[in-house]
């Protein structure tokens, strides 16, 4: 018997032990009184500062919903601004927080940059802009083009394949920012910029004359994209994956950010649960009853996020297609709050 509770002992004794390690991103945080996002240095519709220094987006969204949930405050966020190149080093380095910046969900960096992605904010996938002066209709039609790029992505490997699997030839012009690869698109210094579909769309906002430039038919890649948090912390992990796995939760039970108190009176099972009228899931968490009232509040549910930000009323202009609800015919999916 003594040997089973020294063993009992021991066994708990190393719970709280990783518990306390693993808790260490969250105290951190609260410490320091703000949240450190890293985010791209411009993307219209994800993350985007105005003249004033004001960020706005879905990937920005994200980030104000986890300091909501861990401050109480969707203002307390230090927004990071980072290239391609320097966004997992950042990550790496304790520099930010969490990664919340138009990246990939890929095996390579899911398993060598010492990091996890958390979910899919946003279903994407490659193509390509062209002007609408070089009468190109599909990506099929572009063998011999010169093509401006983005290094340091997951871009130029798609890129190479598809043109190699069409057996087509091509020319890689490639900058180490967004907005150099477009300036260079638009002077004619290529023919052809290639990017995530939600990426051209932005782009293509802040060219001269929008309208004289169309997006081509063809998707050719799978693009995932989704917020990353350093491997080790899984308290933090866990926090920053059921953010957003409650916004699509909230815009799947009908909760928005006008009707929220009012469905806080509600006496359904599944709707006490997840707004925390009922059980301690947020406190399981390490977070607050109201957990998810506080996203709500504080940027609204997914499609509320989706359609201000790059949705068809926006200036974007994007359908939710493949974005949409697993049961109004697209992907997006999120495991229950139970």
């Amino acid at each position: 018997m003594k040997r089973v509770s020294l063993a009992v002992l021991l066994a708990a004794a190393a719970a709280l032990s990783v518990q306390s390690a693993s808790a260490q991103t969250l105290k951190t945080v609260k410490d320091r009184g703000q949240l450190s996002c890293g985010v791209s240095q411009g993307l219209p519709g994800f993350s985007s500062p105005d003249d004033k220094g004001n960020w706005t987006g879905i990937d920005v969204d994200v980030c104000r919903a986890i300091a909501a949930v861990v401050l109480d405050d969707p203002t307390k966020v230090k927004f990071v601004p980072l290239s391609a190149k320097d966004r997992f080093t950042a990550l790496q380095s304790g520099e930010i927080d969490v990664l919340s910046r138009n990246t990939t969900w890929t095996v390579s960096r899911d398993t060598s940059l010492g990091a996890n992605f958390t979910g899919v904010t946003y279903y994407d996938g490659q193509g390509f802009m062209v002007k609408k002066s070089l009468k190109v209709n599909s990506a099929l039609e572009l063998n011999s083009a010169s093509v401006c790029v983005q290094t340091g992505t997951t871009t130029e490997q798609n890129l190479a394949d598809f043109f190699k699997g069409n057996n087509m030839k091509y020319e890689v012009i490639a900058f180490g920012s967004i907005d150099e690869a477009v300036k260079a698109y638009e002077s004619g210094r290529c023919d052809v910029f290639t990017d995530d579909a939600s990426g051209l769309y932005a782009s293509r906002l802040k060219l001269a004359n929008p309208a004289d430039h169309i997006v081509l038919p063809e998707i050719i890649s799978k693009e995932p994209l989704g917020p990353m948090v350093r491997h080790g912390d899984d308290q933090w992990f866990d926090i920053v994956k059921w953010t957003l796995f409650a916004m699509i939760n909230a815009e799947e039970l009908g909760i928005t950010q006008k009707n929220v108190d009012t469905m806080l009176k509600s006496d359904k099972p599944e709707m006490k649960r997840v707004l925390g009228t009922d059980g301690n899931l947020g406190e399981q968490l390490g977070l607050t009853k109201d957990w998810v009232v506080r996203i709500v509040k504080a940027v609204g549910n997914y499609a509320e996020t989706f359609e201000r930000n790059v949705g068809t009323g926006s200036p974007l202009g994007i359908a939710r297609g493949v974005n949409n609800l697993w049961n109004k015919g697209g992907i997006q999916y999120a495991p229950p709050i139970r």
